[in-house]
């Protein structure tokens, strides 16, 4: 399996105004082309990380969102921070793990402060029975 980053994120420097609105953003999740996707394979589930911030760098610190998959590629689009309803038939399978002004029903946007933090996803591909059939740890998605 494997993925690239789409709508302006490259693995560098997070988008300008996709960070957290404490920040002055709006931000999303970044867009996502997922290939080799395993057949049987019904979510990719994607854990959002901050690997240099301890308490919100792993097991979806920043959030984990179900996308449904729609064949060996699928495209992953950019969902909302900040809220738990999200379009496409994505879903919020556990809110960010931030809290006080902070906290988020969902995904949390990079939130750092520039501080130059890298943020990361695991991507997991997993069938009806929530079994892994493979999967994608630690692709940098940039930092801010």
């Amino acid at each position: 399996m494997s993925a690239q980053l789409g709508g302006g994120w490259d693995g560098g420097k997070v988008p300008s105004g996709q960070q957290c609105n404490l920040q002055g953003g709006n931000g999303s999740t970044p867009p996502m082309r997922v290939s080799g996707i395993p057949s049987g394979a019904v979510w990719i589930v994607a854990y959002f990380n901050d690997k240099s911030y301890k308490p919100l760098s792993r097991n979806g610190g920043h959030g984990t969102i179900a996308f449904p998959v729609r064949g060996a590629v699928t495209d992953l689009p950019a969902v909302p921070g900040m809220t738990k309803r999200l379009p496409g038939g994505a879903q919020v399978m556990a809110p960010a793990k931030s809290s006080g002004k902070y906290a988020s029903p969902g995904y949390l946007p990079p939130c750092s402060g520039g501080k130059n933090n890298r943020y990361s996803v695991d991507l997991k591909a997993v069938d009806k029975q929530g079994k892994v059939l493979a999967e994608i740890r630690d692709f940098t998605i940039g930092r801010y």
